[in-house]
């Protein structure tokens, strides 16, 4: 059993300057040494009406918080199992003196300044002289508390060893070179609620924090880390004086916002009044993520908040385990000094009960100091989920480390410790500073505890998932851990099995903007709104995205082109007329048709070869032009099929070659018939100069004009096969460039020429007095071949791909054609229909007009 000592301790030699009497509620023990503690073992200071008093009445602390008066008790433990180790600070008893701040900074900063001016309850003013009556202090648990404490104490370099101060501000040693702390930042925090959200792809969310430090820079924090990985749809900060209207209009935020999830950096007296406007207003369908300031409270679990904030999410501190703790605890009797009273008011409410000298003519029971604590329903019982406590403990023992170093001289020499080692009586506590920034050492539990160069300690979190408990209430449950010691930059272990949803899917809820843009689509972000917020737009013909929610397309590679999806680039198709296709096979078939039509010509001409038919107009000249037009034939093959070096070029040689010869021998049969016609005028001689040996010469010199074309345009710029992309993105069409424009117009000028000249002399011979008038032909043919060229060009250049190819070939069949049937059909119909017709009277005798 543990009786709290009724006497106080011998006040130090010190002096200094009340302000006035403060009283505080405490808890005191004496020792060698003694340890300060701040905690919040009272929720509220009520300020009374103080407007009808003529002299303002001290505010009062009110309703208990048992976890709050459970740390309290944790220091006294671990001070008397320090005092009860022989191997820890043997030969020295440690003490303690505790103080409630009542969640409120004035009474927090009052109790500090009454621990380090030695007043015990009252406060004074900094111009203190003399030994300082405590050499640390444990606590306060707030952020701002400490902040506005760890200024002053820095200034007498005091350590301040917290066990719930978790702001980021706190990490900077300029301002609070005193400040230690067995909690981790803030900072740490933020990156394990971010890892949260970024395991269930939540990028849209919403925040809430309380208007105090904690909550501000909390805030600041989580801002700056989710810009790397999504946005934050809302942030509303909880007002402190809990105005309902402001509370209204937050629940009307998260309920016309659509984030599905909240995160909440806030201790609890802020977001009460919160969880209670959710109740009235029935939000439902959210998941919170909560700090760990609220994560384990219990004022949270009741069956009334489950529908609400069950399935929470939370970061809570590092859950340990204290061996004798529980026996300890049911070991408490109260003191009945007024100044040594915190462990009363705690028996008070506990039991409703009062003390006989504090009743004052009331009806409530009388304490008598043995009621049992085990049979009392509090959580100042419950040692199963022991966190901050876990914190106080081991924030005593890093003080009796850091004192059992400074006392043996374990840490050497330095900067603070002089030549020699500390003594008992003169112990300072800027001295006990030095060695708590180097304190190192190991719980029962297993838990190292040590600090950074910022006074942090190593940052460690249990995840909790708030669950439905088998009387109806919520039960937090462990399901991962966060720990920074893990290597590389994924420090969350989750067992996401175990997580309760609270949704009817009972799966983890959607909480995005926008829908991630599928492969084959680029983001575009809304003008006006968080970079979360974005349009998925598809990507342009011939790019891609292969990922999801790219921000951009890339351009496929100038052989590939996008597929359907546009999520991958595929080979473009090679396009050119093909001997497998039907259009390249009807092709073929053609020039094969007219060049056995040719042959055929060739072998009915040859086999008539003496009558007067064949031999009217040279039949040399004709068994040419049927060999030349077998050759335009087979020319318009070369242009089916995949270009290549040589049939590129051998296309538009054999194509200018064969229609000049083609041209000229029908150009020498034009000149043959203007001369024979010439020949039967009296006194002509005419013939005589233009012989067989002539035409053919003369045929053989118009054929080597072109020849000598095509050279020149072969070496200087031939024609070379050429993956066209340009004109349809989309494929490859393979097809010949001409090299040189000049050199392909000369051909073409050159057998236009020779068509025009036969075309105008044909014309004017065409009504020579004959039965069979050759020139007549020849002018149907030229008439034929220049219509089919001259339509050519704009068919040529209109027609897209392959076609241009096939536009091509069909000007060459067609006129090869024209020129065939034009001029051969009419002689094969009288050989092989009308041989009476084929006689040189028949021949030479004129037509008879019909009357």
């Amino acid at each position: 059993m543990t009786t709290l000592s009724s006497s106080s301790a011998t006040a130090p030699n010190i002096t200094c300057h009340p302000w006035g009497k403060f009283h505080l509620n405490k808890m005191y023990r004496p020792g060698d040494v003694v340890f300060g503690g701040l905690f919040a073992v009272h929720f509220f200071t009520v300020f009374p009406d103080l407007s009808f008093i003529s002299e303002p009445e001290q505010p009062k602390c009110e309703r208990l918080d048992p976890a709050g008066f459970q740390f309290a008790q944790t220091m006294a433990f671990a001070i008397e199992e320090i005092n009860q180790d022989p191997s820890l600070l043997p030969n020295v008893t440690l003490g303690y003196h505790l103080y409630d701040n009542c969640v409120k900074l004035a009474v927090a900063f009052r109790a500090a300044m009454a621990l380090i001016s030695g007043t015990g309850g009252t406060f004074s003013d900094l111009g203190c002289t003399g030994q300082p009556p405590i050499l640390g202090i444990v606590g306060d648990p707030g952020s701002t508390h400490s902040i506005a404490i760890s200024r002053v104490l820095g200034l007498f370099h005091v350590p301040l060893v917290s066990y719930f101060a978790t702001c980021s501000c706190l990490s900077n040693r300029q301002e609070y070179p005193s400040f230690f702390r067995t909690i981790s930042s803030d900072a740490f925090q933020v990156k394990a609620m971010v890892q949260i959200l970024q395991r269930f792809h939540w990028t849209w969310v919403g925040l809430v924090v309380s208007d105090d430090d904690y909550g501000l820079y909390a805030a600041r924090a989580f801002h700056e880390e989710m810009s790397h990985f999504g946005c934050i749809a809302f942030h509303e900060i909880l007002p402190w004086d809990n105005s309902r209207a402001e509370v209204h209009r937050i629940v009307a935020t998260i309920l016309h916002s659509t984030a599905r999830v909240i995160v909440v950096f806030s201790t609890s007296s802020y977001l009460l009044p919160l969880a209670d406007e959710l109740i009235v207003q029935q939000v439902k369908g959210r998941q919170w993520i909560a700090s760990e300031a609220w994560t384990t409270s219990p004022a949270f679990h009741t069956s009334q908040l489950l529908p609400f904030l069950g399935g929470t999410l939370g970061i809570a501190i590092r859950q340990g385990e204290i061996p004798g703790f529980r026996e300890f605890l049911l070991r408490l009797r109260p003191d009945s000094r007024p100044d040594n009273n915190m462990v009363s008011l705690f028996w008070e409410e506990t039991f409703g009960c009062q003390f006989q000298q504090m009743k004052a003519g009331n009806d409530s029971p009388t304490c008598t100091g043995q009621e049992d604590l085990e049979t009392a329903n509090s959580v100042y019982n419950d040692v199963s989920n022991l966190r901050a406590a876990y914190n106080v403990y081991k924030a005593v023992y890093a003080l009796a480390h850091a004192l059992h170093n400074l006392l043996s001289c374990e840490h050497g020499k330095g900067p603070f410790a002089g030549n020699t080692c500390a003594e008992l009586h003169t112990l300072q506590p800027w001295q006990l500073l030095h060695y708590l920034e180097r304190v190192n050492f190991t719980t029962h539990y297993g838990d190292r505890v040590s600090f950074d160069e910022n006074g942090d300690a190593l940052a460690i979190y249990d995840v909790m998932n708030w669950q439905a408990a088998p009387d109806g209430t919520i039960q937090p449950v462990t399901v991962g851990t966060y720990d920074e010691a893990i290597p590389g930059t994924d420090k969350l272990t989750l067992d996401s099995d175990r997580i309760f949803w609270n949704f009817k899917s009972k799966t983890p809820p959607r909480s995005v903007c926008s829908e991630p843009c599928p492969p084959g689509t680029r983001r575009t972000p809304r003008k006006g709104e968080p970079v979360c917020c974005f349009d998925c737009l598809p990507c342009a013909d011939g790019e891609i995205s292969n990922t999801t929610d790219s921000s951009e397309c890339y351009r496929c590679p100038p052989d590939f082109w996008s597929n359907e999806a546009q999520d991958s680039c595929e080979p473009k198709p090679v396009e050119f007329l093909s001997f497998e296709e039907p259009l390249g096979v009807c092709l073929t078939l053609t020039s094969l048709l007219g060049v056995c039509v040719c042959l055929a010509v060739l072998s009915v001409f040859a086999r008539h070869r003496s009558t007067p038919v064949v031999r009217a107009n040279n039949s040399e000249l004709s068994f040419l032009l049927l060999l030349a037009l077998a050759l335009c034939f087979l020319c318009a093959v070369l242009f089916i099929g995949q270009p290549q070096q040589w049939t590129c070029q051998l296309r538009h040689v054999v194509f200018g070659l064969a229609f000049a010869l083609c041209i000229s021998c029908i150009l020498v049969k034009t000149i043959v018939v203007v001369m024979a016609f010439r020949a039967t005028l009296p006194d002509s001689n005419v013939m005589r100069w233009f012989g067989a040996a002539q035409q053919r010469g003369t045929v053989l010199v118009f054929t080597a004009v072109q020849a000598s074309i095509c050279v020149v345009w072969l070496t200087t710029a031939p024609p070379t096969p050429y993956k066209n992309t340009h004109y349809q993105n989309s494929r490859i069409i393979w097809e010949c460039t001409v090299g040189s424009v000049v050199g392909f117009g000369c051909v073409l000028s050159y057998i236009g020429l020779l068509a025009a000249v036969c075309f105008l002399l044909a014309f004017l011979t065409r009504k020579l007095p004959d039965n069979f008038n050759e020139a007549k032909f020849i002018t149907f043919s030229m008439l034929i071949f220049c219509a089919v060229w001259i339509s050519f060009v704009p068919a040529y250049v209109s027609s897209p791909g392959k076609y241009t190819v096939a536009v091509e070939i069909f000007a060459i069949l067609a006129s090869s054609f024209g020129l065939l049937v034009a001029i051969f059909v009419p002689k094969c119909y009288i050989i092989l229909l009308h041989p009476e017709k084929n006689t040189k009277k028949a021949m030479m005798g004129r037509p008879t007009s019909k009357k």
